[in-house]
């Protein structure tokens, strides 16, 4: 190896032209990547990330981290743990998935998404090393790999105060597990991946808590009682902390409040932070923001044994400030568009609640396309006690399901009068709009849900930023 491979390409970076077309230099990237291993196709195993860490200097050590895992919430939680970091005045860098609408918005930059340009430059700069690495694996590193060496090239070069990244799948064995994060995160965890990660949450709870570091503090969501004791045992082998959700810390009282709720949230220290108005809905957006409070709460070493809490102001302008695209997302009036990125059984049931507590349709109508690893019979059980008719359309990802067999799947749950089928998602959406516009009385609404990409989509299509 050269000696300037041998060097920290961040204090020696080759300089690189800025394409006359940044719009047309993503593009070739996005190409160059799509050319690797899908994320749904895996290798378990952290040699390839390691490997290029250790030729780019360990960028991720440079900075401290709080790592996200669970299976629904992780985005949103994330989100939230970086505008409060925000409202304390650290400099933060985000990295979560799958993107809504640009790949660059999954590395975020004090809470926006990195500049096209910049996203381009990193990738060039650490392309020469990825192919080192591929040189030297038996298998060359997936499109996930790249973009997580990526996000810690870029936070490391900024530089970052405090990066918070997102778990892509599982956790003991996934890319981001290269940090060493003080503090780790589990949201809650359901049914999801079961073909890569187990067929129990107690099964699925090994691959997540193995995130939990020697020493660290570990903020936890309320979880089913197997997966509950998994994390706790893995807390003992590494001798971290554990702090529990309706133990140590939590939501103390919520009310549905316009454009939002208003919540109560107990910190790790007993403290209540009170009167924080936070502008998402949901009872799991209010657990979502207890866990990241608890763990920016750890971050700083306040609450806990050492007592103390955050400025509560602060903490109010932070969570007024929140916003999380594509989840529970109104885009649209006259009728009313919601978007939400439910994609399993587990997060259907979340938005289902959500729904039912802080809307008052009179007729909703969903408009459907899921990728077809999921579990996509349970989603649409969860969603057909709530839906009067479902429009069913495929989203363009190679994962789509195919719109003749989750037509097939929706008339079985739905009967095939409430079902109707649209190929196009924009034909979808205007399908729905018109049979929701048939409701006499008003009050009707349009779901779009079953994927986060399906969301991405029609953000795009009804203009949405």
């Amino acid at each position: 190896m050269s000696d300037k491979a041998e060097q920290n390409p961040y204090t020696m970076r080759p300089t690189s032209s800025d394409p006359a077309d940044p719009a047309a230099g993503l593009h070739e990237v996005e190409v160059e990547l799509a050319k690797r291993w899908p994320e749904n196709k895996l290798e378990p195993s952290l040699d390839r990330i390691e490997a290029l860490m250790d030729i780019l200097g360990q960028p991720q050590r440079s900075y401290p981290s709080i790592h996200i895992t669970g299976t629904n919430g992780k985005t949103s939680t994330a989100r939230m743990v970086e505008q409060l970091l925000t409202t304390f005045d650290l400099r933060t860098g985000r990295y979560t998935s799958p993107h809504v609408e640009s790949v660059t918005e999954r590395i975020s930059l004090d809470g926006e998404p990195i500049a096209v340009e910049k996203f381009v430059e990193t990738y060039r700069d650490i392309e020469p090393y990825v192919q080192m690495v591929d040189s030297q694996q038996p298998v060359a590193m997936s499109f996930f790999e790249v973009l997580t060496g990526m996000a810690y090239a870029a936070f490391a070069d900024a530089p970052v105060d405090v990066a918070i990244v997102e778990v892509g799948m599982g956790g003991s064995w996934d890319a981001t597990n290269v940090i060493d994060a003080a503090v780790s995160v589990i949201t809650p965890i359901g049914l999801d991946h079961t073909d890569k990660l187990g067929e129990t949450t107690g099964e699925i709870a090994v691959e997540k808590s193995g995130i939990i570091k020697q020493g660290a503090l570990a903020v936890v969501a309320q979880q089913p009682l197997d997966a509950a004791e998994t994390i706790l045992r893995r807390a003992v082998e590494v001798d971290a902390t554990v702090a529990r959700e309706g133990m140590e810390f939590g939501v103390i009282h919520r009310e549905v409040a316009v454009g939002g709720q208003m919540v109560t949230l107990r910190g790790l220290g007993g403290y209540e932070y009170e009167e924080i108005f936070l502008p998402l809905h949901g009872a799991y957006q209010a657990h979502n923001a207890a866990l990241a409070l608890a763990a920016v709460e750890a971050f700083f070493g306040v609450g806990g044994a050492g007592g103390g809490n955050l400025n509560p102001d602060k903490v109010r302008d932070a969570f007024a400030g929140v916003r999380s695209p594509g989840r529970l997302e109104i885009v649209r009036r006259s009728p009313t568009v919601i978007l939400d990125a439910a994609h399993n059984p587990h997060g259907a049931e979340a938005t289902v609640a959500a729904l039912g507590e802080s809307f008052g349709f009179t007729k909703l109508v969903g408009v459907i396309a899921t990728s077809g690893d999921k579990d996509v019979s349970g989603l649409l059980e969860v969603f057909e006690p709530i839906l009067a008719e479902v429009v069913i359309t495929q989203n363009s990802t190679h994962r789509a399901m195919p719109v003749d067999d989750l037509a097939a799947l929706a008339v079985e749950i739905f009967g095939e009068e409430r079902v109707q089928v649209e190929p196009r998602l924009d034909d979808a959406i205007e399908a729905a709009v018109t049979l929701a516009e048939e409701e006499d009385l008003g009050g009707a609404g349009v779901l779009v849900t079953g994927s986060v990409i399906t969301v991405g989509e029609a953000r795009l299509l009804l203009g949405r930023k």
